[in-house]
């Protein structure tokens, strides 16, 4: 049975729309702090972190009302990436830890990503069950007035953050000497991020810092890497790091301006972890990535294993196969070794400490030649568009086109209102000509 609300990252959509405001984020709170209170686990705490959207404002009273009603004390944190929140549910040991953010999207997007007390995102089985919460009557869930929970401030949320990064490194790691451009998207590490590289001793360069509410990933951040690469040039970084809204996504640039994608960064730590003896099985990929870095792993006997897209779909297969990498192109990268989902601020220090001795950006991760590859992603009302009989016939006429070729992926975005269509080959020709015609008859 598919889930009512939950998508493939937490629950997203337009502010005010039918499941993105107060009265259902009320009812988010109140089924998710009533289901987590039941385990008897821990301590009766929530932690809620958001990004820097407008939105935020409406939306946390809303769910700090409904956790609170269910009995959990709640801790604020503000503003702070979302490995950040992640980090902090698992450390100060509570039963569970909310995200508010629509990561990517625009900032008339919100909504919300879910931990349990071991910092990992939330099971298909445990989203169901808090559905099914969701939708029982309200009363049945509230708490009597004296066990009604209380909340808290914490305004050592960032600071805390960074130091649980650091800690992954030795003391003697510093950034003397390094020129880094940071966009922070106007987003959730817009405080974190330059903070944490200008500890380490960097000259940092800091871009996309000033959140208005309304103009987070507008022309900025991850999903607009012209401008990191623009900045790089500017400033004659050594390097460019570009994060999303919630920065758990890091897109990078090296000192020619070249921009290095997700794929190409899990390249550089593949290699990098298996020459240091710290890779653990191979790397998880999903069905986005690039064919190069498939061939890639193939020729430097890196196991290689694609998943759904999502990084939650990535981590769970990790698990399955005790991998300790893996991410997806747009730049979610899973380090096992150090944390429980994608961050982009761990990956960029994972990076730079690689860099340290002086090697050049370019020389790190220029690893492998990328297969040609277009995406589209096309704005639809319906993104059960994809299972109409013309639709699939559609698709089919295009993969027996690129068959032997290549590959075309056609898949319903998890986040947005789109449909996702990708192809992939060496044929350029081919390949333009049969992502045309599936995008054509889906518009």
């Amino acid at each position: 049975m598919s889930k009512k609300y939950f998508g493939t990252d937490g629950i997203r959509g337009a502010i005010n729309s039918k499941n993105i405001n107060g009265d259902m984020f009320f009812k988010f709170g109140l089924a998710s702090g009533t289901y987590f209170k039941s385990q008897k686990k821990r301590k009766q705490i929530a932690i809620i972190a958001k990004d820097t959207r407008l939105s935020g404002y409406t939306l946390e009273p809303a769910l700090v009302s409904g956790l609170t009603s269910a009995g959990m004390h709640v801790y604020t944190l503000g503003p702070l990436p979302t490995n950040g929140l992640a980090m902090l549910t698992k450390e100060l040991k509570a039963n569970m830890g909310i995200m508010i953010t629509a990561s990517h999207n625009p900032h008339f997007d919100n909504g919300l990503k879910l931990f349990g007390p071991d910092g990992m995102k939330l099971s298909d089985k445990i989203e169901k069950n808090i559905e099914k919460l969701i939708d029982k009557k309200i009363a049945n869930n509230l708490s009597k007035p004296e066990k009604l929970g209380r909340v808290k401030r914490l305004e050592t949320g960032t600071k805390k953050y960074i130091k649980i990064l650091k800690r992954n490194f030795n003391k003697e790691f510093n950034l003397r000497g390094l020129r880094i451009v940071i966009d922070c998207a106007n987003g959730a590490g817009y405080k974190a991020g330059p903070e944490l590289l200008k500890s380490l001793g960097a000259k940092v360069i800091a871009i996309g810092i000033k959140p208005n509410g309304l103009n987070i990933n507008k022309n900025c951040g991850s999903t607009f890497p012209n401008k990191i690469r623009l900045a790089v040039k500017k400033y004659k970084a050594h390097i460019g790091i570009s994060l999303d809204g919630d920065a758990d996504r890091i897109i990078m640039c090296d000192e020619n301006s070249n921009i290095i994608d997700g794929d190409q960064i899990i390249a550089a730590l593949a290699i990098r972890w298996k020459n240091k003896k710290m890779l653990k099985g191979g790397v998880i990929g999903t069905l986005m990535s690039n064919y190069g870095l498939e061939k890639y792993f193939k020729s430097n006997d890196i196991k290689f294993i694609r998943a759904n897209v999502g990084d939650r779909y990535v981590k769970e297969k990790m698990q399955k196969y005790k991998f300790n990498l893996g991410g997806e192109q747009s730049g979610h990268i899973i380090l096992g070794k150090f944390a429980t989902t994608g961050d982009g601020l761990l990956v960029a220090l994972e990076a730079l400490f690689a860099l340290r001795k002086g090697k050049k950006t370019s020389e790190f991760f220029q690893k492998f030649k990328k297969t040609p590859q277009i995406l589209e992603n096309i704005q639809v009302k319906n993104r059960n568009i994809i299972n109409k009989p013309e639709v699939k016939k559609t698709i089919k006429i295009a993969e027996k086109l690129i068959r032997g070729q290549g590959r075309i992926l056609v898949r319903k975005s998890g986040t947005e209102s789109k449909i996702r269509v990708m192809g992939e080959s060496e044929n350029k020709s081919l390949l333009l000509k049969c992502v045309n015609i599936i995008t054509k008859k889906i518009n």
